[in-house]
């Protein structure tokens, strides 16, 4: 009987076909990555899209629009608490009316009545790109509390100078009604993105006592997105392109790290009279 001989792949011939497999992965993993990262920087602006939603549902039942962070000011100007932030007043129109009940909005964010309800990580206030999830503690006061993605707007001013004194629409203690952004709803953001690798951000609101409490809430325009020089009340993301920011119109923008300064200042104001709109 004959015997039937097999072909077989010689050493070159197999080490070519594992080169022209590497190359195929060396080529697929970088698309693979940018439709990754093209779908989570569409859910993000959908968080964003919802989070304009509940805003305006808000001022619709209140005619105005939650405070930045609501608290008691003590005479050297500093914060008493509670420290509830926007977000925790928008909460019956994020679909989260549960938690919203077990919060005591008159009594402090660390009291221990709040030591499970101030802990939930909320999937809309999540950006997909950020790495970091989980609760945090606060630096200062130490309290445990959820994190969140997505900081309100204080203007172009540092937060650090007044917590009181934000020309955008949200800060301590304000009562922004639509009337009063005077710059437009559209030439107005609202809310913006930061990623926990520049700080440190959370839905819950200014944690009485915490280091820079308010900016746990609010972020200042006074660098451009993701700017090497930015502080921790800064806009910051982990998308490639920039930052999404939420307008007052309920509209969604990409906003690039190369934005004109000048249209990027202008823009986190309310009432500054500037010539610039977003499409400048």
């Amino acid at each position: 009987m004959a015997r039937t001989v097999r072909p077989a792949f010689t050493l070159i011939e197999l080490l070519v076909v594992i080169a022209i497999i590497a190359i195929l992965i060396a080529l697929l993993v970088p698309a693979v990555q940018k439709v990754r990262e093209a779908a989570a920087r569409l859910h993000c602006k959908n968080n964003l899209k919802q989070i304009g939603l509940a805003l305006h549902q808000y001022h619709d039942v209140n005619y105005r629009l939650p405070p930045g962070y609501a608290s008691d000011v003590a005479a050297d100007g500093s914060d008493l608490g509670p420290g509830w932030g926007w977000c925790t007043h928008i909460l019956p129109y994020l679909e989260q009316v549960n938690l919203y009940k077990q919060l005591n909005l008159g009594v402090d964010i660390g009291d221990p009545a709040h030591s499970t309800s101030r802990l939930q990580r909320l999937e809309i206030l999540i950006c997909p790109s950020d790495s970091h999830h989980s609760p945090f503690t606060t630096a200062g006061n130490p309290v445990l509390i959820g994190p969140s993605n997505y900081v309100a707007v204080f203007g172009n001013n540092e937060i650090e100078d007044g917590p009181d004194l934000g020309n955008g629409v949200f800060y301590r203690n304000s009562r922004t009604r639509f009337a009063e952004i005077t710059d437009g709803l559209s030439n107005t953001m609202f809310v913006g993105e930061r990623s926990m690798n520049i700080a440190m951000s959370s839905w819950t609101g200014a944690v009485t006592g915490a280091d820079e409490a308010p900016a746990l809430v609010l972020g200042s325009a006074d660098h451009t997105p993701n700017h090497p020089a930015a502080h921790p009340e800064d806009f910051w993301s982990k998308h490639t392109q920039g930052v999404n920011s939420l307008f007052g119109d309920g509209s969604v923008q990409s906003i690039s790290n190369a934005i004109n300064p000048a249209v990027w200042s202008a823009l986190s104001t309310r009432n500054g009279n500037e010539p610039y709109s977003f499409n400048d």
